[in-house]
């Protein structure tokens, strides 16, 4: 998902930091099979899945962006990582395995309507209606128990990144109208977004240094 607020306080990490020293991935794209399946649940709760998740952490940075699932760097699996502000401007960060996705109901429930964008599909925004505050649970780096509630754009990172790895990216839930407006805001900046984006980016800034 894409990032929209800068400037942000000190994260909160009720499960733990996120992994570090990850190397920084070309994102995939809308299209890609990957995008639009069912994830492999994760199973293996070892150092290959930790560092994945190092991974996604050093390319979600990269692109600016407050979450990143595994397919978004062409992996089918399960699990997504994040660094989002909840309705306070309070950051929270944490990795999810095997998400599952809790929402208000009946009479608790409220639509937020505010702009969405996915990384995988970049330089576009439009509103798309979500409810306002959302839980996930599931499993940490270690096979831990993990669970993440929030509102604000916390609470649309925890829908977006779920609807991942079940193969839905947020284009689905949008009417005809507003996916065409989304498409032509993509294709005007899509030169801004080469095919190995941000991994070029961050290439080029080693280089340069």
């Amino acid at each position: 998902m894409s990032r929209s607020a800068t400037d942000d306080p000190p994260p909160l990490a009720p499960h733990g930091a996120l992994p570090t020293g990850g190397t920084v991935r070309p994102i995939t794209r809308w299209g890609t099979p990957v995008m639009h399946r069912v994830n492999t649940p994760v199973t293996a709760y070892d150092d290959d899945l930790r560092a994945l998740v190092a991974d996604m952490v050093a390319t979600m940075y990269a692109a600016d962006g407050v979450g990143l699932a595994a397919c978004q760097i062409g992996v089918d699996a399960a699990v997504f990582c994040f660094d989002c502000p909840d309705e306070s401007g309070q950051r929270v960060v944490g990795v999810v395995c095997n998400p599952e996705l809790t929402l208000p109901e009946g009479d608790e429930r409220h639509l937020d309507d505010g702009d969405e964008g996915c990384l995988s599909y970049p330089g576009a925004f439009v509103e798309c209606a979500r409810p306002d505050f959302a839980t996930v649970t599931g499993t940490g780096l270690d096979g831990e128990e993990v669970t993440f509630s929030g509102d604000g754009l916390l609470a649309r990172c925890l829908q977006h990144e779920t609807d991942h790895t079940r193969g839905t990216v947020f284009g689905d839930r949008l009417p005809t109208k507003a996916r065409k407006r989304l498409a032509k805001e993509h294709d005007r900046s899509v030169e801004d977004y080469p095919a190995d984006w941000p991994a070029g980016d961050a290439v080029s800034a080693e280089s340069a240094s």
